[in-house]
C-alpha cells in the first residue's frame, strides 16, 4: 500500500516509550555490532551538496545534534545553512507528529544561503516525527531515512504496529530506510540513551558525510564546556561509538568537498549576531522582556554584555523594556530593545514617545506568526506595515530589514549610526527563520568608527532652541541632560521649538514636517541596491529579509535556463532608497516574493476588486504606482526556493 495513505489521517495517538534498560559502560572497541559489517573499503559518493534533517522527540537532543554537525562542517570549510524545527508546545508529547523537534543542516562546497528544498537524508529517533516530515512533503524523492528500530520490538503492540507498517509503506514508495539500533548501541556506554542518542547519531553523519573525527572531539568539548569532564568524556565515547558502527554497518559513504577559506569565519545564528552587532555598534544598554523567538540575543548579551561595559536590564513587562531604553537614550546614550510581534504591539506608545521627543531608539522585532499568540516558533513576514505606520497619529520610523545571519550583525551597526544621527526610532526586523539559523560569514574586523561617539556635555549655545530644527532636513542638535544652558522640560505633548506644550495649528504641523523631513534626508544618503541579473528583462522578483538567498537561488536557476528574469532585495523599507521606481519600469513584470498574506485569484469569490496584496506588494503599487503582482507562502516555514522557481515560471507562462 502507497504511503499516501498515510497522508489521508495524520492523526495519532501519542504512546508511551518503551522501558529502558540499563547496561554496563563500555569502550567503543568492546561494542558489539549489529549488522553485516561492510567488507573491505567503501566507494565515497563526491556531491555537491546535500540536506539533511535530525527529528526526535523534543528534549532528545537533536537540535543540538544538528548545530553541532553544522559547525564540524563549517569549520572544514563547507558552506552550512542549519535551520531549527521547533513544534509549536513548549512540552509537546512523546512519539507524537506534532510534537517534532530537530534540525535541518544543508551542507554544500558552496556558499548557502538558505535552507534548500526537500531532504535528501533524515535521521528519525521515532516513526512518529519522521511521518510529520513526510506529510509536510520535506523528504526528496529517493530519500535516505536512518530511522531508531527499537520500535519495531516494543512491548507495547501498538507501537510495534504502527512502526512496522510506516516502514513497509515508505518503503514500497522508494524511500531507502535503514533501521539503526541507537538505543541497543548507547546503553553499552551510558546508562540513559535518552539523553545519549544525539551524540551517537553525531558520530554517523560524521562517517557518513567524511568529516574529520578530531575536529567532531572538539566540537563536541565545547558544546559540553559547562559540563563535567566526565559528561563530556561520555558524549566524546558516543561520538565515536556512533562513528565506529556507522563505518561497519552502513555501506555507503559521501564526500562534500570543502572549499578554500580565504578568511576567518565565524558561525553562529541570527540572534547571535543581533547581540554581537549591539556589542560592535558601541551600544551600553539593552532592554528587553523575554518572548519567542527573539529571546536568546537577549541571553546572549546577558552572558558577554558586561564584559565591553555593556547592561542588560529584564524589565516587568514590554512596554516597561521600551520606556527603560528610551530613558537611557534620553539620558545620553543609545540604546537597543529587542521582542517579536506581541512585544513589538505593546511598545508602540513607548516608541511613539521617543519619535515625538526625538530621542535616538533602536527596536528589533523577530518576526513570527501571528496575530494574537500566534505561532510563536514559526516564521512570518507579516509585521512590514506595523513596524512603517503602526502607532497613532503620524509617526515616521525609520524601517530596516536584515536579509541573511552577516546582515544581522552589521545591522545593528547601522541602526545605531542613523538613529543618534536622526535623533529618531529605527526598528529592525529580523524573523524567527534567522533568529535560530547559523550560517558562517568573514570574521568582522571592528572599525572605531562603528562606535559611538563621546556624549556631548559641553555648554549648550546660549540662544539655542531644543528643538532648533533645520528646514530643509528637519535636524535639530541633540540636547543631553546636564549641559550648562540646555536645561528644558521633554514632554510627549505637541510642543514648539522650546519644547513647551503647544496646541496652537503652526506649531504643531511645524513639528510634524520636521518629523517627516528626517526620513527624505535619510533617503537621499542612501544607495539605489543592486539587481541580481541583468538591469532589465521579462521579470524582476522584489523582496526583503530573510528571503534574500531562497530568491536569488531561484532566480540564479532561472537564468541558468535562458530565463529573463533578474531580482532587486531591499533593506531599506522606510524610507525606500532612491531610483528603486526607476528599476521596476525596466521589467515588463514585478512580482514580490514574502512571508506575508496574499490572496490568490484562483480562489472563486476573489477577484482583482477585492484581493489582498502582500505587503511589500502594496508599498511598492502605492509609492510607484507600478502594477505590482505577487507571490507569498505562510506555512511558518522558510520559503524554498524550488516552490519560488514554480511561481516564477506560472507568472511567465500565464504572461506568455
Amino acid at each position: 500500500m502507497s504511503t499516501q495513505a498515510l497522508k489521508k489521517d495524520p492523526r495519532q495517538k501519542p504512546v508511551r516509550r518503551s522501558s529502558t534498560k540499563k547496561a554496563k559502560k563500555g569502550s567503543v572497541s568492546d561494542a558489539k555490532r549489529r549488522g553485516r559489517p561492510s567488507s573491505g573499503a567503501k566507494p565515497t559518493v563526491t556531491l555537491n551538496e546535500h540536506i539533511i534533517e535530525i527529528i526526535s522527540d523534543s528534549g532528545e537532543g537533536a537540535q543540538r545534534c544538528g548545530q553541532a554537525f553544522g559547525s564540524i562542517a563549517a569549520r572544514m570549510g563547507n558552506g552550512i545553512w542549519t535551520a531549527e524545527i521547533i513544534p509549536a508546545e513548549i512540552q509537546p508529547p512523546a512519539r507524537s507528529i506534532a510534537g517534532a523537534s530537530g534540525n535541518r543542516i544543508r551542507l554544500a562546497s558552496h556558499r548557502v544561503t538558505n535552507w534548500g528544498d526537500e531532504a535528501n537524508l533524515i535521521v528519525a529517533f521515532n516513526e512518529q516525527v519522521l511521518l510529520s516530515r513526510f506529510w509536510t512533503d520535506e523528504l526528496a524523492p529517493g530519500c535516505i531515512i536512518l530511522l531508531e528500530g527499537e520500535w519495531r520490538t516494543n512491548d507495547d503492540p501498538e507501537i510495534a504496529a504502527s512502526y512496522a507498517e510506516t516502514v513497509d509503506k515508505l518503503v514500497a514508495d522508494g524511500y531507502k530506510v535503514h533501521e539503526i539500533p541507537m538505543e541497543q548501541e548507547c546503553l553499552k556506554y551510558v546508562a540513559d540513551p535518552w539523553r545519549g542518542k544525539n551524540m551517537f547519531v553525531l558520530g554517523i553523519l560524521c562517517s557518513l558525510y567524511s568529516l574529520d573525527l578530531q575536529i567532531a572531539r572538539d566540537q563536541v568539548a565545547f558544546v559540553f564546556k559547562k559540563k563535567s569532564a566526565g559528561v563530556i568524556k561520555d558524549n566524546v565515547t558516543l561520538l565515536e561509538a556512533g562513528h565506529e558502527w556507522a563505518e561497519a554497518n552502513l555501506e555507503f559513504k559521501f564526500r562534500i568537498p570543502p572549499s578554500k577559506l580565504r578568511q576567518p569565519q565565524i558561525v553562529v545564528n541570527g540572534n547571535i549576531a543581533l547581540g554581537l552587532g549591539v556589542m560592535a555598534s558601541g551600544m551600553e544598554v539593552c532592554a528587553m522582556y523575554p518572548i519567542t523567538p527573539a529571546t536568546s540575543a537577549s541571553h546572549y548579551l546577558s552572558d558577554v554584555f558586561n564584559s565591553v561595559g555593556g547592561m542588560v536590564h529584564q524589565a516587568e513587562d514590554e512596554i516597561a523594556a521600551c520606556a527603560f531604553a528610551i530613558g537611557a537614550s534620553y539620558a545620553g546614550k543609545c540604546a537597543v530593545t529587542i521582542t517579536s510581534g506581541p512585544g513589538f504591539a505593546l511598545k508602540q506608545e513607548t516608541i511613539g514617545l521617543a519619535v515625538m521627543g526625538e530621542i535616538p531608539l533602536v527596536v528589533v522585532n523577530v518576526q513570527r506568526g501571528g496575530p494574537s499568540t500566534g505561532l510563536p516558533t514559526k516564521v512570518e513576514q507579516g509585521d512590514l506595515l506595523f513596524a512603517c505606520f503602526g502607532g497613532h497619529g503620524d509617526n515616521p520610523k525609520v524601517v530596516m530589514a536584515a536579509s541573511d545571519i552577516e546582515d544581522c550583525f552589521y545591522s545593528m551597526i547601522t541602526a545605531r549610526k542613523i538613529a543618534e544621527t536622526f535623533n529618531t526610532v529605527v526598528v529592525v526586523l529580523s524573523d524567527a527563520s534567522l533568529a535560530s539559523s547559523q550560517q558562517p560569514f568573514p570574521r568582522p574586523h571592528v572599525a572605531e568608527e562603528w562606535l559611538a561617539p563621546p556624549v556631548d556635555q559641553s555648554a549648550v549655545p546660549k540662544g539655542a532652541k531644543p528643538y532648533d530644527w533645520d528646514a530643509r532636513t528637519g535636524l535639530a542638535r541633540r540636547f543631553i541632560p546636564g549641559q550648562p544652558n540646555g536645561m528644558h522640560c521633554l514632554t510627549g505633548l505637541a510642543h514648539d521649538r522650546m519644547s513647551r506644550v503647544a496646541y496652537d495649528s503652526d506649531s504643531n504641523e511645524e513639528g510634524i514636517r520636521n518629523r517627516s523631513l528626517k526620513l527624505v534626508a535619510l533617503q537621499k544618503s542612501l544607495k539605489t541596491p543592486p539587481v541580481f541579473g541583468d538591469d532589465e528583462g521579462d521579470l524582476l522578483v522584489v523582496g526583503w529579509g530573510g528571503t534574500k538567498g531562497a530568491i536569488e537561488e531561484s532566480v540564479g536557476r532561472l537564468r541558468a535556463d535562458g530565463q529573463k528574469v533578474s531580482s532587486l532585495h531591499l533593506r531599506f523599507l522606510q524610507p525606500m532608497a532612491p531610483g528603486i521606481g526607476d528599476v521596476l519600469k525596466r521589467f515588463v513584470q514585478v512580482l514580490t516574493v514574502e512571508g506575508s498574506w496574499s490572496d490568490s485569484v484562483d480562489r472563486e469569490i476573489i477577484d482583482e476588486d477585492n484581493r489582498r496584496y502582500s505587503e511589500l506588494a502594496l508599498l511598492l503599487r502605492a509609492r510607484y504606482l507600478v502594477d505590482v503582482d505577487c507571490w507569498s507562502e505562510v506555512k511558518g516555514e522558510p520559503i524554498k526556493p524550488g516552490n519560488i522557481v514554480r511561481a516564477i515560471r506560472d507568472r511567465l507562462q500565464s504572461k506568455g
